[in-house]
Formats: C-alpha cells, sequence, structure tokens
C-alpha cells in the first residue's frame, strides 16, 4: 500500500529540457505555431475548394486535424515547462499525456496505410475508384483508425497504471512516453514490454508492410503508363505520402523498439521528437510543396484573399 501511494502522490520530474530556457521556448512556440497553422491551412483550402472534394483529399484532411491534436498533446506543455523552468508533472496529468500521444500516433500510423491504400486504388484499379473508396467507406476507415488509437491507448495507459514508481521519479525525456516512464518503474515491466512490441508490430509494422506492397503495386503501374504528363502526375500525388510515411515510421519504429538504457537513449530522445513534433510539422510543408493541387489552391484562395482586402 505504501508503494502504491507513493506512486499516485509524487509527481515526476522531466529531464530532457537543457538549461537555455529563452532559446528552447522560443523554438517551440515557433514550431508549434507553424504546425499549427500549417496543418489548419491545408485543411481549410480542402474544405473550401470545390476541386480538392476528393477521397485523397478528405484523408489528407483527417490528417490535418490529427496533427494539430496530436501537437497539442506535448507542444504547450514543453512551451510552459521551458518558460517556467518548472519541470514537474503530476502522475495524472503524465498518464493523460501518455494516453493521447499513444492514441494519437497509433490512429495517425494506420491513417497513413488507408491513404496508401486509397493511392493503389485510385491508379491500379481506377474504373472501380468510385464504388470501392465511396463517403460511406472512407468515414468506416477514419472512424476505424480512431477506434484502433483508442484501444492501442487504452492498453499502454492501463499497463503503465499497474507499474510501482518508487525512488528516483527522473523522467530522462520531454514528456511523458511509454519507454522513458518503463525506464523509471521499479516493479516488473516485463508484460508491458511484451505489449509494446506486440503492439508496435501490430499497428507499425503490419501497416508499414500493407503500405510497401500498396507502392510496388502503385509504382509498377505507373511505370506502365505511355503518357509522361500521367507518370509525372501520379507520382507527384504519391511521392508527398511516401515521404511522410518513411519519416514518420522510421522515428516510430525506432522510438518504441530502440534502447531504453545507456548512452543510445539520447537516439530514442530524438527520435521522439521526430516523430512526435516534426512529423505533424513537415506533414504540411511536403503536401503543399510536392502536391501542384494543393499548391494551386493555395494560390487562389490567396489571390481571393488578396482582392477581398484590396
Amino acid at each position: 500500500m505504501a508503494a502504491t501511494n507513493e506512486t499516485f502522490l509524487q509527481d515526476f520530474i522531466l529531464m530532457g529540457f537543457p538549461r537555455e530556457q529563452i532559446l528552447i521556448s522560443l523554438l517551440i512556440a515557433q514550431i508549434y505555431t507553424m504546425t499549427v497553422l500549417g496543418n489548419l491551412t491545408v485543411f481549410s483550402i480542402i474544405q473550401v475548394d470545390s476541386r480538392l472534394q476528393s477521397p485523397m483529399y478528405f484523408f489528407l484532411s483527417c490528417l490535418s486535424l490529427l496533427d494539430v491534436c496530436y501537437s497539442s498533446v506535448t507542444l504547450p506543455a514543453m512551451l510552459a515547462n521551458a518558460i517556467t523552468g518548472n519541470r514537474m508533472i503530476s502522475f495524472n496529468r503524465c498518464l493523460t499525456q501518455l494516453y493521447f500521444f499513444v492514441c494519437f500516433g497509433g490512429t495517425e500510423c494506420l491513417l497513413l496505410a488507408v491513404m496508401a491504400y486509397d493511392r493503389y486504388v485510385a491508379i491500379c484499379n481506377p474504373l472501380h475508384y468510385i464504388t470501392i473508396i465511396n463517403k460511406k467507406i472512407c468515414s468506416y476507415l477514419v472512424v476505424g483508425c480512431w477506434l484502433c488509437g483508442f484501444v492501442n491507448a487504452n492498453f499502454h495507459t492501463l499497463m503503465t497504471w499497474k507499474r510501482m514508481f518508487c525512488g528516483t521519479r527522473h523522467i530522462n525525456h520531454y514528456f511523458c512516453d511509454v519507454l522513458p516512464l518503463l525506464q523509471v518503474a521499479c516493479s516488473d515491466i516485463h508484460d508491458s514490454q511484451v505489449v509494446l512490441h506486440v503492439v508496435t508490430f501490430i499497428l507499425g509494422m503490419a501497416p508499414f508492410m500493407l503500405i510497401a506492397n500498396s507502392y510496388i503495386r502503385i509504382i509498377s503501374t505507373i511505370l506502365k503508363i505511355h503518357s509522361t504528363t500521367g507518370r509525372k502526375k501520379a507520382f507527384s500525388t504519391c511521392s508527398s505520402h511516401l515521404i511522410v510515411v518513411t519519416v514518420f515510421y522510421l522515428t516510430g519504429a525506432f522510438n518504441y523498439n530502440g534502447p531504453n538504457t545507456g548512452d543510445f537513449f539520447i537516439i530514442v530522445q530524438v527520435s521522439s521528437l521526430l516523430y512526435g513534433v516534426g512529423s505533424p510539422l513537415l506533414n504540411p510543408v511536403i503536401y503543399c510543396l510536392r502536391n501542384n493541387e494543393v499548391k494551386g489552391a493555395l494560390k487562389y484562395v490567396l489571390r481571393k484573399l488578396y482582392i477581398s482586402f484590396k
């Protein structure tokens, strides 16, 4: 009982922040502002432009909203910690942050796989695209991604909640995540590690294999297109998604399966930042810069705004 009371009454201390608080605060504020504005811009453009009402852009708009939520789990708290210098976080706040971080991360893993399947059907089976990827199916797929994300978060949060945390409660990280919390647990964590590896395979490797298979078929189909313009258009719509997938899955796999002790743990910290902070920031940039339809819609909206304010 004493150990249980200690678990719930004591706070954790986040040890990932350096001493340069002002510089770190400005950097975090800038990253968060760019992430929110970038993703909301992509979402707004898709909603107002009638040319972007296909399933591909519906999934992209869902990804943009998800990235806003995803970055909002960690960055505002990190900003508050950097400004105040207070690295303390309560047990309940830590578990809440872990829950939503894992939930949104798992949801994004599956949503990226759904987007790859959408591109596969559009390019490899275009005649049946409208019937296979209709509005109802799109909604079901997105809801399914969210449900799996919530189930995944429930597993990890429950397993972490059952752990005992005693003695030094210093979390060697910038926010509450699974591996850093397991590192400071003083009870047996074998079952948590097993669940972590199993879930990582289900939500990480399995969707990634599905994506890889989809893109092998997509590239094979694109190479058979005789028109140079057709090949370029097909590659432009797929290359953006492929870049996002590569960054997200590689950093995510290393984040949850990398070394949890020793000097190499700093690599896990970096990959965790790229996974939870870098991807939401880069997604709107990649999609806007490499997608001609999104760039055209953005120019159209900016032109209309300029004329209205002129």
